[in-house]
């Protein structure tokens, strides 16, 4: 394999003026964990991969399925029947085999989060329902971590950046989960592959930019309606 520097890996980052290299040093320095290897995971990690992000651990119990190819664009078919981390950790080395990869295929239940989430920088929220995005939110709250936020179903997405630089939390914005009965999911209602891909690309760019200290919107939800083509920005 054809050895490259950081620099020609990284240079159209490094051109950036407000990353250049001191920037490029902390992505590569940075410790993220994203919780789910799917529809949101997927682009994440496939960004932050590409950034250079230096440890990335992957968080799934499941294994890939034929139905989840329309959205999940890190695994392929020969990935189906795999564990998703597995799958996950293969794509990434590929991409970029200077990263180091954490595959933990656990669910997330109270008993774990707080020794899952230790040792990671940075927490993003990729999961696919509200108990685990609960607990995700409390225990990057307890332990004072930085939580990037997004959700999905058919046309729609949400995404916001909590609990960083004293902003607020999942909790401020809902204060309780909803019962699981009552919250459509992708299962019954679908979802256009495209619409992760924004969503998961609007996630690793906020993380990138926390990484290296950009602006970053706090106390907003960011919502997109992609029926419509509508981009909103609420306030809490």
């Amino acid at each position: 394999m054809q050895q490259h520097s950081a620099f020609d890996r990284y240079s159209r980052q490094v051109f950036i003026n407000e990353i250049g290299v001191e920037g490029q040093q902390k992505i590569m320095a940075a410790k993220v964990l994203v919780i789910g290897a799917g529809g949101l995971g997927s682009p994440v990690l496939q960004y932050l991969a590409a950034a250079g992000v230096g440890h990335l651990g992957i968080v799934d119990f499941d294994h890939v399925e034929i139905h989840n190819l329309n959205r999940q664009i890190i695994h392929n078919e020969k990935s189906v029947h795999l564990q998703k981390v597995k799958s996950a950790a293969v794509y990434i080395r590929e991409l970029n085999s200077s990263i180091q990869v954490d595959s933990i295929a656990t669910k997330i239940t109270s008993e774990n989060v707080d020794v899952t989430l230790a040792g990671y920088d940075i927490v993003v929220d990729g999961s696919d329902n509200f108990t685990t995005r609960y607990l995700i939110n409390d225990a990057c709250v307890r332990s004072n971590k930085v939580l990037v936020y997004g959700s999905i179903l058919a046309f729609e997405g949400q995404m916001a950046v909590f609990n960083y630089m004293g902003s607020k939390q999942l909790r401020d914005l809902f204060p309780e989960p909803p019962h699981p009965e009552d919250v459509p999911n992708c299962d019954q209602y679908g979802v256009l592959g495209p619409l992760p891909g924004i969503i998961g690309s609007m996630m690793a760019m906020q993380v990138l930019k926390i990484i290296t200290d950009l602006p970053v919107d706090l106390d907003k939800l960011t919502l997109v309606d992609t029926y419509h083509w509508r981009f909103t920005t609420l306030s809490f």
